[in-house]
Parts: C-alpha cells; sequence; structure tokens
C-alpha cells in the first residue's frame, strides 16, 4: 500500500463500492477498531476544549466567551452538516475513474446523504464505516473551528454561522474529496501527498482565516491600543491539549493499529517537540525573552507541519520540518505581520497556513526514501513540484471562494459588530454573559 496519502482514506475507499457500502472481503479487527475509536475521540478533544481554551486564553476577557461559543456551536453544526450530506460530498466515490477527470473529480454526489447506504455491518479497512464517518467528522469540526482565530473579537455570530456552513459545503468538502477520495480524485491523480491535512485543514483554514480578517478589517484601536491575552494558562493547557490530541489526527490518520501509526507517532512528537524549541530561541534572539505565548505557538507551527508529512517521513525529516516550521511561522506570524499590518487576531495565516505549507513542500523531500521516508515516488524533484502545485492551488481555490462567500453575507446581512458591541465586548453584546463575574 502506497504512502501517497493516507491508508485511511482514499486507498481504503477502493475496498467498498461506490455507494461506499460494506466490502464483503473484509473483516473487523478489534484492534484496529479499538484504535479508531480513540483517535476519533482524541481529534475532538483538539476542538473541545483543546482550541477553544488556546483562543480563549489568547482574546482580551470581554471576547473569552465568545470564541469559546464559536468553537461549540461550529462543533455541532459541523457534526450535522456532515451527517445530512458532507460525508457523501468528500467521500462518495460515485462516477470516479483513475486517470479520468470530471466533476466527480471534485466533490461526491448526494448518494449517501443522510448516511443512507450506511448500516450496523459497514466497513472500511478492518473497523466500522460508522467510525470512520465520525473520525472525519472531527476533521469536518476542527477545519472551520481554527478560522474562528483569524476574526476573533469583532464578526457576529449569526454572521459567523452562516459564514461557516457555507466554506464548509463549497470549500472544505470539495477539498477534502480532490486529495482524499481516492483514484479519480483530483489532487489525488496528481500524486499529492497529505497524510492528515496540509492542504485539506491547515492552508485551507490558514488562507481562509486571512481572508476573513482582510474582508472584516483591522479591530477597533488595532495596532495602537495594546490587545494582550488576557490568560495565557488557558492557552498553555490548551496547546496541551492540542499536543496529546494530535496523536489521535496524525496517528489515526493510519486507520489501522500498524506501523504506519507509530512511525506517525513518532515524528508528530519530534516536530512538535523541534518547532516548540526553535520558535523559543528565534524568539529569544530576537525580542531578548523567551515567551510562553511564544513556546504554545511553536507547539502548534510543529503539529501543523508534521501533518502532511507524517506518514512519509522519519525522524530526520521530522526534524528538520520541525526546526523550519518554528522559526518560519514565528517571523511570519511577527515580522512580516507587522510589516503587512494585516489584523490576524490569533495568527491563524501565520502558523497554520504557513506551517501548512512548509510540511506540505518538505514531505516532497525528507518523503524520499534517500532522505530516510517512506514514500513511494522515485524523484525528489517532481514530487517537490507536485507538492508545490498542490499549495498553489489550495491557495487560489480557498482564496477566491471564502472572498466570494464573505462578501455575499456582508451584503445581505452584514459580517462585523458595531463598534459599540466590540467597544463592550462580544461575550456581553453577542450572548448576554461575561466570562468573569467580579
Amino acid at each position: 500500500m502506497t504512502l501517497r496519502k493516507i491508508a485511511g482514506l482514499g486507498a481504503l475507499l477502493s475496498l467498498v463500492t461506490p455507494g461506499l457500502a460494506m466490502a464483503d472481503e473484509v473483516v473487523l479487527n478489534s484492534g484496529d477498531t479499538a484504535w479508531m475509536l480513540t483517535a476519533t475521540a482524541l481529534v475532538l478533544f483538539m476542538t473541545i476544549p483543546g482550541l477553544a481554551l488556546f483562543y480563549g486564553g489568547m482574546v482580551r476577557s470581554k471576547n473569552i466567551l465568545s470564541v469559546m461559543m464559536q468553537c461549540f456551536a461550529i462543533t455541532g453544526l459541523m457534526s450535522i452538516l456532515w451527517f445530512v450530506y458532507g460525508y457523501s460530498l468528500a467521500f462518495d466515490t460515485t462516477g470516479m475513474e483513475k486517470g479520468v477527470t470530471n466533476l466527480n473529480s471534485f466533490v461526491g454526489t448526494l448518494n449517501n446523504a443522510f448516511l443512507s447506504n450506511l448500516t450496523k455491518e459497514s466497513l472500511i479497512a478492518a473497523f466500522p464505516e460508522s467510525v470512520f464517518i465520525t473520525f472525519q467528522m472531527t476533521f469536518a469540526i476542527i477545519t472551520p473551528a481554527l478560522i474562528v482565530g483569524a476574526f476573533a473579537e469583532r464578526m457576529k455570530f449569526s454572521a459567523m454561522l452562516i459564514f461557516m456552513a457555507v466554506w464548509f459545503t463549497v470549500v472544505y468538502a470539495p477539498m477534502c474529496h480532490m486529495v482524499w477520495s481516492g483514484d479519480g480524485a483530483f489532487l489525488w491523480d496528481e500524486g499529492v501527498i497529505d497524510f492528515a491535512g496540509g492542504t485539506v485543514v491547515h492552508i485551507n483554514a490558514g488562507i481562509a482565516g486571512l481572508v476573513a480578517c482582510l474582508v472584516l478589517g483591522k479591530r477597533k484601536g488595532y495596532p495602537t491600543t495594546p490587545m494582550a491575552p488576557h490568560n495565557l494558562g488557558y492557552t498553555l493547557i490548551g496547546a496541551a491539549m492540542l499536543w496529546i490530541g494530535w496523536f489521535g489526527f496524525n496517528a489515526g490518520s493510519a486507520a489501522a493499529a500498524n506501523d504506519t501509526a507509530g512511525m506517525a507517532m513518532l515524528v508528530t512528537q519530534i516536530a512538535t517537540a523541534a518547532a516548540a524549541l526553535s520558535w523559543m530561541f528565534a524568539e529569544w534572539i530576537t525580542h531578548g525573552k523567551p515567551s510562553a505565548l511564544g513556546i504554545a505557538s511553536g507547539v502548534v507551527a510543529g503539529l501543523v507541519a508534521i501533518t502532511p508529512a507524517a506518514g512519509a517521513v522519519g525522524p530526520v525529516g521530522a526534524l528538520v520540518i520541525g526546526l523550519a516550521a518554528g522559526v518560519i511561522c514565528f517571523f511570519c506570524a511577527t515580522s512580516l505581520k507587522r510589516k503587512l499590518g494585516y489584523d490576524d487576531s490569533l495568527d491563524v495565516f501565520g502558523v497554520h497556513c504557513v506551517g501548512g505549507i512548509v510540511g506540505a513542500i518538505l514531505v516532497g523531500a525528507f518523503g524520499s526514501p534517500s532522505l530516510g521516508g517512506f514514500g513511494s515516488f522515485e524523484s525528489i524533484a517532481s514530487q517537490l513540484w507536485i507538492q508545490t502545485e498542490s499549495v498553489l492551488f489550495t491557495i487560489v481555490y480557498t482564496t477566491v471562494l471564502t472572498y466570494i462567500i464573505l462578501k455575499v453575507i456582508d451584503l445581505v446581512m452584514g459580517l462585523r459588530v458595531t463598534e459599540e458591541s466590540e467597544t463592550v465586548g462580544l461575550d456581553l453584546s453577542e450572548h448576554n454573559e461575561r466570562g468573569y463575574n467580579l
């Protein structure tokens, strides 16, 4: 089985019929099933409470509940949309044929809407299809939730819900399909390596976040008014939860309790540790002191960067990817952000998009067996170009559609809260609650 993407997605879908029905030759494996159940819970743990705390600690105290509320609401909304039509759009393989590009290469049909073909006995690989559906549901949850950090403290809650629903439908589900749905999928057939979501999750969410913060404009008072994180303890706890949960994200993407999962776990730990340290030392050298926010951001940068590469690189490759991600993301989230002047509240672009790009491209080199990797490609130069093309395609596709969605919503109902509401804080103005009652 090739390591071009992940054993648990397109390659596994080749075991089932186009309608995602049960394959007779597959037998349930209790060990694989137990691991995938665990991995699914770990990925959900990344969003609630992990991301909610990570983001919640970085905003001002008057907005902590609004950010946490958005994470919880997105969790509920995406779960239902995934059940209704998202899973079908992302993973239905009707009309797909290797080497043939048609509409089904870009998005699935609605043949499996409302999970109409699912039975209790349906299997994908050696575990229940119901577990696979839930595992992928957690990816569909965290991807739009990541975008929240870019426009934190200024978007209407109602507009956020509409935006996320539409963005999930026209951006996330098709990207997921193009990369992971197997033979006949547009980027899959191109030979793109994306083990657990460099393009599908992180570049996708990161570039959408940048577009969102540019369309909404800067927060009132930015950058002259101090907007320091109100509780870095929450942020560190959230980062720790993300680090732990990410083993489900990456090692779970092997879709089995096997050697690929084991190696994915190891390289995830190495890359994350390397990025945390490289960000910390880069900040120490540049600003004179290392910060808690910096090391937490470095942790996430390393997790992001190793995500597309976790099934194809070895320990040395993971070390290089982590070191590169920490330094590059540090400068993009600080120097580049200040120079360009955009108000990405919680550095979604600088960490997720940039980190995703670092990992998505470097796997084209370090996935090679000649550099200690486990990829099936022969030419590093060719694979680097394939990876670069996938990054550029994702950026253009997501930028254009995200911009259109936001502008239409702004025209119809408005995106941004009033100046008065922003001054009071979104906790009170949008939810009539306070995070802290003294």
